[in-house]
């Protein structure tokens, strides 16, 4: 059973979508965000567009994932499982996100970048080109995960990932040193824990990853 319909179509060749039942939180007659046809959003399961927020070109909203506030899910991005894309995030390009990951803030996926697991992507952190955020990861503030090498830009440090070693700030340590003994650099420089915590994450979703 069709879940929504489309409403009058806007300047911006954008439609509203009417739910046509209850589902979730979402109580029929309710109004929510804008898609460009049919194909942006799932029928099935509880997935919906609330607000302001835009789905466009061949973008994808599926299972139950939500995308609300000014939010923008474009190209051929994928935003399913029980994924959530808010505030101003946009996600684009190939862009998939999936599970219970979040992107929130002015956070920004594209490329042929994955976002899953429980990772959350916020502030005004940049995943691009073929990276992978997975698991536990938190990526936030102005942080930037690109790939090849990746590379992780944030406050006090940053982080370089090849094939064989991680740099810490301005140490080198092999990958599989890192793995096992953890954040050396970070907590040799007295570091405090939520920190050390943040990067311990981040770096265990890039090395699985890479």
């Amino acid at each position: 059973m069709k879940k929504y319909k489309l409403g009058k179509r806007e300047g911006n060749d954008l439609c509203r979508v009417i739910a046509l039942r209850d589902f979730a939180d979402v109580k029929k007659g309710d109004i929510g965000g804008r898609i460009q046809s049919k194909e942006n959003l799932s029928h099935e399961g509880d997935a919906w567009v609330y607000g302001d927020a835009q789905v466009s070109g061949d973008a994808q909203v599926s299972g139950d994932a939500l995308v609300s506030g000014d939010a923008l899910v474009s190209g051929d991005a994928l935003v399913y499982g029980d994924a959530r894309v808010s505030g101003n995030a946009r996600v684009s390009g190939n862009a998939l996100v999936s599970g219970n990951a979040r992107v929130s803030g002015n956070a920004r996926v594209s490329g042929d970048a994955l976002v899953s697991g429980d990772a959350l992507v916020s502030g005004d952190a940049r995943v691009s080109g073929n990276a992978r955020v997975s698991g536990n990861a938190l990526v936030s503030g102005n942080a930037l995960v690109t790939r090849g090498p990746i590379n992780v830009i944030m406050k006090p440090f940053s982080i370089t990932i090849t094939d064989n070693h991680v740099q810490v700030g301005c140490e080198l340590l092999r990958k599989d040193h890192l793995a096992k003994d953890g954040l050396a650099a970070v907590t040799k420089h007295k570091v405090d824990k939520k920190t050390v915590a943040k990067y311990r994450a981040i770096i265990k979703a890039l090395v699985m990853a890479n």
